[in-house]
């Protein structure tokens, strides 16, 4: 962990973290996604349009589960949200649905830390293991493989009028965890 990284607080996200939860997805978005899903979804996805969906997720507690943030002293720089699994492939398996960090913090340690929290919440929650499915051509797949994450399913669906191929890692024991 670098000194800049360690200056990163993580913490349960508040309403006042919307806005940048907001911007660090419509940036992480269009740096990792352009070419894997359409271009128009990428123009919509606005920090101000985001920053709406997050304000309401983190007011209801709904959809997003619990939401964490890696917050710097400019700001919100990375984010994160889990709950249980929602295929109901993997009974009684915790889900990260989402894991985000501004591409500038990349390898940093931030994702790791943020994906610790996310595991320490999924275990005080009773998940004894917990999966994050990843859009095929993400280039995180590789992270969460470096971290002990197991490939253990595929899916594929028609999203925003074309194929979406996405992958499951999977993390058996969250105690194991580092």
């Amino acid at each position: 962990m670098t000194a800049a990284s360690e200056a990163v607080a993580v913490r349960r996200a508040r309403l006042e973290d919307a806005e940048g939860i907001g911007r660090v997805q419509s940036e992480c978005w269009r740096a990792t996604y352009a070419g894997l899903i359409p271009d128009s979804v990428l123009v919509r996805m606005t920090p101000k349009r985001q920053a709406r969906l997050w304000r309401s997720y983190i007011r209801s507690g709904d959809l997003a589960g619990i939401i964490y943030v890696a917050c710097a002293p400019e700001g919100v720089v990375g984010f994160a949200s889990c709950g249980p699994e929602q295929t109901g492939r993997f009974p009684g398996s915790g889900e990260v649905y989402t894991l985000y960090v501004a591409e500038s913090l990349h390898g940093r340690g931030l994702g790791r830390r943020l994906l610790r929290a996310m595991f320490g919440r999924l275990r005080r929650d009773g998940f004894p293991s917990a999966l994050i499915w990843v859009l095929d051509g993400n280039p995180a797949r590789y992270f969460y493989e470096s971290l002990g994450g197991v490939l253990v399913a595929q899916r594929s669906s028609e999203q925003w009028g074309v194929a979406i191929s996405e992958s499951a890692y999977m993390w058996r024991s969250l105690s194991d965890f580092r």
